[in-house]
């Protein structure tokens, strides 16, 4: 159940319902009313793998089933099915298509583990938790934008381009006037203040590039 109704174009915060059953007890964390906020990544539904796989098992199922109820009612097997039990049993085992079958069943096998453990929407950042029974969400771009905006403010920027990831956040900064450090340490302390303003279980490690705008001609 989400709450007001997932992600918005544009990177709109995520809000979701949640149990509250990984939140430590209060006086343990570091998160509003003592509570340590849940720092792990919002998991995806995997619905298209999961209805690919779902429909290619049904389709094969129904298959053999109906094989086995035509030779339980006394009719010959299917071709392709008599032809692959011979295949099966007269190729060895170092056949050429026998290890290229096996070794794409051995990564059809593999992605879908990986699918499995893995959580996925990786442009969803972790929020702190207002409440033990809400989880929010930010989206990368969103988080970058913010930074952006902030860093168009400094005194002395021309232009600003930034990019958020899940770890760090790259501001890549042209000034027009001042002295450099000066708009650098500027930017540190507003953009410092910014990433910490994200409201982000895990806040960006900040990296902040400042060169001098070219001359035109």
């Amino acid at each position: 159940m989400s709450e007001p109704g997932g992600l918005q174009q544009g990177g709109t915060p995520v809000l979701e319902k949640d149990t509250g059953d990984d939140v430590a007890p209060p006086g343990r964390g570091g998160g509003f009313d003592g509570r340590r906020p849940a720092d792990h990544r919002f998991w995806s539904a995997r619905r298209v793998p999961a209805g690919v796989v779902a429909v290619l098992l049904a389709a094969v199922a129904g298959v053999f089933l109906y094989d086995v109820v035509a030779v339980r009612a006394h009719r010959p097997a299917m071709a392709w099915r008599r032809g692959l039990a011979h295949q099966l049993a007269e190729r060895p085992l170092d056949d050429p298509w026998v290890l290229v079958g096996a070794g794409v069943a051995a990564a059809l096998g593999l992605w879908l583990v990986v699918l499995a453990v893995t959580p996925g929407v990786r442009q969803l950042l972790p929020m702190r938790r207002p409440r033990p029974d809400v989880r929010a969400g930010l989206h990368r771009a969103a988080a970058a934008l913010v930074l952006r905006d902030r860093a168009m403010e400094v005194a002395g920027v021309q232009s600003a381009r930034a990019r958020a990831g899940r770890r760090r956040a790259d501001v890549s900064v042209v000034s027009h006037f001042r002295d450099l450090e000066d708009v650098r340490a500027d930017l540190d302390s507003v953009l410092t203040e910014a990433v910490h303003g994200l409201g982000l279980v895990r806040p960006l490690t900040l990296s902040v590039h400042v060169r001098r705008a070219g001359k035109k001609g």
